[in-house]
């Protein structure tokens, strides 16, 4: 009898001090998945070719942080944007335009933060011309340009968040005309900060 209450109590022992460790060991598991203080996402090729018309919202760099506290995000995007543009009139008294525009936005978890969409490149080309019978005038325009932009997401709760940056290209024109617009090369930086909210900075007159 003696035998069997021993080996209960060396039993009931070794459980009370496994099951400690058990928990000890989940919890160590849950923590060695860290919050981010810093994520980026960077594209070494072109991301939209060239377009004409209005194309949709085109995702063109995305990535996930995780957040340990309620923090504010600040979203970073440096893109490549390219236009085409190219207007003709011929003979008589014409007139022809052509536009071409990228504008980019940014969404956490599928919503668009402040401030939407930014443009980062637009340019509107207008030729007119009073012209003798079977003379033409053609122009074209062709710029590639780098640009940054910063995006602000408020109070983004605890937990694993998708960042997404989205381009459009919007073209349009008028007359014999041409218009194409892209998004070459890309660089995303996703920040988690806390930002001081309700502060007027004054403007130094």
């Amino acid at each position: 009898m003696k035998n069997k209450n021993s080996r209960w109590i060396v039993l009931s022992l070794a459980l009370s001090l496994a099951l400690p460790f058990a928990v000890a060991t989940v919890q160590a598991q849950t923590e060695q998945q860290p919050s981010a203080k810093v994520t980026a996402k960077t594209s070494r090729f072109v991301l939209i070719t060239n377009t004409t018309a209005t194309s949709d919202w085109v995702t063109i760099l995305s990535n996930d942080i995780k957040t340990a506290e309620q923090k504010d995000l600040f979203v970073t995007a440096a893109l490549e944007a390219g236009l085409y543009t190219q207007t003709q009139v011929i003979s008589g008294n014409t007139t022809s335009t052509a536009t071409a525009r990228v504008q980019v936005r940014v969404l956490v978890d599928g919503v668009e933060i402040e401030p939407g969409p930014i443009t980062y490149a637009d340019r509107t080309q207008t030729i007119s011309a009073l012209l003798l019978p079977a003379q033409m005038i053609d122009l074209i325009q062709r710029t590639m340009a780098a640009a940054s932009f910063s995006w602000v997401g408020i109070d983004i709760p605890v937990g694993v968040h998708n960042v997404a940056v989205q381009a459009q290209v919007c073209t349009d024109g008028t007359g014999t005309f041409a218009a194409l617009g892209g998004v070459g090369k890309g660089t995303m930086t996703v920040e988690s900060v806390r930002l001081i909210k309700g502060e007027d900075v004054p403007l130094v007159p």
